[in-house]
């Protein structure tokens, strides 16, 4: 496994990372033996960076990981680490708090579901429009100096956010969505990233399944895509269809559908890292052959023909969590 920095003051990092959201509930039910195994298998594969939020089955992704870690030597893995996000009882989304003392409420329950001293990244999952950025990292610097927190990452913000953050305390990465069909960071997000020296975790990189090569269908009420955009019918048509032109260039690489789109994310720079959301080992072993599959310009030049910047239908989130993300203000890129 090959190392990838994130940004000039973050971690060197596995060049691909393991999102573990989706083994607690975000997109249908998940078997809990086989997440732990999938996480194992994950390490032993040399993978380092294991990515979380706090508010991911409330708390039962952090649990979850905190089993399948105990046993394992502190120097073999990193996790990142997302705070924030408001739920109620129902499991229903609400508001975002990045107030300096819910921030350090929130950390302390992390580290004791992770059973961990400290948190490699720390970053809020969303700005927080009655705080200033400023005052949240300048929290969350503090938990540096006290040792709870090694590096302080960001997640769905925009350029002037990313600025104003990066003046208060190094930014080692920017959590954001980036796959073939969301491409909006292109335009000035990863830009800002580049000049200021930060690394990019890439996470949708198979877009919650719509390019995988594998899509069935949504797993019921609690799956998270019954309500996106991007898969109400009608779109999801338009979308898989893009799937089949990219199924006939994997097919001439000898490679997935899958392995095509992550190793085409990888491919767009050294200072990104995707994330992949495999809850199975045999998902996990697919994700992992995308790093022996080396893109070509002609490749590259084959597959943008075959799915163009903006091609996909529908937003990724539905209109009310678009309008709370810094990343998608007016101006910024498509969706």
């Amino acid at each position: 496994m090959k190392l990838r920095q994130l940004g000039k003051s973050g971690p060197q990092v596995s060049e691909i990372g393991l999102g573990c959201m989706s083994m607690s509930g975000m997109y249908g039910p998940a078997d809990r033996k086989e997440s732990i195994a999938t996480i194992h298998a994950a390490l032993d594969a040399g993978i380092t960076l294991l990515d979380t939020g706090d508010f991911y089955g409330m708390g039962h992704n952090e649990m979850l990981i905190g089993e399948a870690i105990k046993d394992i030597p502190r120097d073999k893995f990193l996790v990142s680490v997302k705070f924030g996000a408001m739920r109620d009882p129902g499991g229903n989304w609400g508001s975002y708090d990045a107030r300096p003392a819910a921030m350090k409420n929130f950390l302390a329950y992390t580290l004791q579901r992770l059973g961990l001293d400290h948190v490699d990244i720390y970053r809020p999952a969303r700005l927080d429009p009655a705080v200033p950025v400023e005052e949240t990292i300048g929290a969350v610097a503090e938990m540096v100096q006290a040792g709870y927190v090694r590096h302080i990452g960001l997640s769905e913000v925009g350029p002037e956010t990313i600025r104003r953050a990066a003046s208060v305390h190094p930014i080692s990465d920017l959590q954001i969505e980036y796959s073939l069909i969301s491409r909006g960071i292109e335009d000035k997000i990863l830009p800002a990233c580049r000049e200021l020296g930060i690394g990019i975790t890439a996470y949708g990189v198979l877009a919650r399944g719509l390019i995988s090569g594998h899509w069935q269908g949504a797993k019921g009420p609690g799956d998270f895509r019954v309500r996106s955009p991007r898969f109400q019918e009608g779109n999801v048509e338009r979308n898989l269809a893009l799937v089949e032109t990219l199924r006939e260039i994997a097919a001439s690489k000898g490679a997935s559908v899958a392995q095509l789109a992550i190793a085409w994310v990888a491919a767009q720079g050294d200072d990104i890292v995707p994330l992949v959301g495999a809850r199975r080992r045999d998902r996990l072993s697919e994700a992992l052959g995308a790093l022996d599959l080396a893109l070509m310009p002609d490749d590259l030049a084959a597959i943008e023909q075959a799915v163009p910047k903006g091609a996909a239908a529908g937003a990724r989130y539905d209109p009310k969590q678009m309008a709370v993300l810094d990343s998608k203000k007016p101006g910024l890129g498509e969706s």
